[in-house]
């Protein structure tokens, strides 16, 4: 269900910048895709940044995704980096987790992924870390932005310029993963599971399997592990560009599947049966298992299933609701100091690894509560509260002001519980409607909870004519 109103401006940029970084499409005109200049200047104004913050420190990780101009920009990357005086650490063919792990464990001042994330094999992006191994905050990637507009930065003399040394971090990244308390590779062993994996021809070709075989997974059904980068199917997994695996898993072949986007942040589970567990659940069953051995607070962002504050609220801890973004959800964990977090996209963020979305440590986690409660993946499903979203659009003209609009329908709800932390949420007693308004397009997402599609849409729909009646 999408409500549109006619647009006079159709042309959509194909550079985004933000505060996590920048991302385009390959090819094309300097400053409207991403051309080799603008990853030039955004490399150095990060690291112009960077040197700004931690003068002392001279080392930034690159890490990337299979996609096929990743060693294009990676060249480029590492050139600019060296050039402003930096040493490179490139751990080359690596997962956003494993990356992010890699500057905390070998003391960088930050680091650059290389990845597009789930968008199509045309685009690719700088992802740009601080010291800790995390997203910039809005400050920091402000900064970035600035600094390259201004193109104010100062590249090094030839006696300054940078080293680059080669280092495979996966190792440590599984070694870390099979530390952590929590995960049970005995129990994992003696069910003996047969698991399917589709890792759509890039990073998570060579993370997956390594995590499994370490886990006690001896049988492995793998599914475009190549990391070619000429992706086998649209790379966001979810359940329409999943049906390859799904079939696998109707024709019981294995007794879990797991699914990752190119970068291996982002986790979707495949049931024995071929069903989907529901992106939405990947945190919710995670969490739940966290939380039956240490019991706490968990947060997850505005447009996440009602889930998971349900299964807080069963463990005795508390749930709440970050803006949407990585960056934001970690700093709302940070405050009140959750044990385990995430978003509705299938991604895990467990702090007692890292703070930042791990589909390596949500395999490992899922598996130890699959495995200690001895059941199957669809009755585990079963076992959590049953919600459906609803996920909507409303495509408006450039000259509406979409704030005044959100306002009007905030009016019109007031007598509901209402947050507007970030856009509109109108949590009803039956379900909740969440308004944001995109920072690139004149648009309203319309994302919508209840027990049942039909009433997540009716909700939906109860709201945006509401915003029809607003716009006039």
């Amino acid at each position: 269900m999408t409500l549109k109103l006619k647009s006079k401006d159709t042309k959509k940029m194909a550079l985004v910048k933000s505060i996590s970084g920048i991302r385009g499409t390959i090819g094309g005109r300097v400053a409207e895709d991403l051309s080799p200049i603008d990853v030039v200047r955004f490399t150095a104004a990060y690291a112009t940044q960077r040197l700004a913050m931690i003068p002392d420190n001279k080392t930034i990780v690159v890490g990337r995704d299979a996609r096929l101009s990743g060693e294009m920009v990676d060249q480029l990357v590492c050139g600019t980096l060296i050039g402003m005086g930096y040493d490179v650490i490139n751990i080359g063919l690596a997962s956003t987790p494993t990356t992010e792990l890699a500057v905390t464990g070998l003391g960088a001042a930050g680091g650059i992924i290389l990845t597009a994330s789930h968008n199509p094999k045309q685009w690719n992006a700088l992802k740009l870390l601080n010291e800790k191994g995390e997203f910039l905050n809005d400050q920091e990637g402000k900064e970035v932005l600035a600094i390259a507009e201004a193109e104010d930065f100062n590249f090094a003399e030839v006696d300054d310029l940078g080293h680059i040394t080669h280092r495979d971090y996966l190792p440590d990244h599984v070694r870390d993963v099979m530390a952590l308390e929590l995960v049970d590779k005995a129990a994992i062993e003696a069910k003996n599971y047969t698991v399917a994996i589709d890792c759509v021809n890039s990073v998570g070709g060579l993370a997956i399997p390594a995590i499994l075989r370490e886990l006690g997974v001896k049988n492995i059904i793998e599914l475009n592990c190549e990391p070619t980068g000429h992706f086998a199917h649209n790379p966001e997994p979810i359940p329409q560009n999943l049906t390859q695996i799904s079939d696998l898993m109707r024709e019981g072949k294995a007794d879990v599947g797991f699914v990752v986007d190119p970068d291996v942040d982002r986790l979707a589970i495949i049931c024995e049966d071929g069903e989907m567990f529901g992106e939405e659940y990947t945190l919710v069953s995670v969490a739940d298992y966290v939380l039956s051995h240490t019991p706490g607070n968990t947060v997850s962002n505005m447009s996440s299933t009602r889930a998971l504050s349900d299964v807080t609220i069963k463990h005795g801890g508390s749930y709440s609701a970050s803006a949407v973004g990585e960056v934001n959800v970690t700093t709302e964990m940070k405050r009140t100091n959750a044990v385990i977090g995430g978003e509705g996209n299938g991604g895990v963020i467990y702090p007692a690894s890292h703070y930042g979305r791990d589909a390596l440590v949500g395999i490992a986690l899922f598996l130890s509560s699959l495995a200690q409660k001895g059941c199957k993946v669809s009755e585990l499903r079963a076992t959590f509260p049953d919600y459906c979203i609803s996920k909507n659009r409303i495509d408006l003209t450039p000259e509406i002001d979409v704030d005044k609009v959100l306002e009007a329908v905030k009016g019109k709800f007031a007598g509901e519980r209402i947050n507007d932390r970030d856009g509109v949420k109108i949590d009803f007693a039956d379900g909740w409607v969440h308004l944001r308004k995109s920072n690139t397009e004149p648009i309203i997402r319309v994302y919508s909870e209840a027990a049942t599609m039909e009433e997540a849409d009716e909700l939906a729909k109860k709201v945006i004519d509401v915003v029809w009646a607003v716009v006039g």
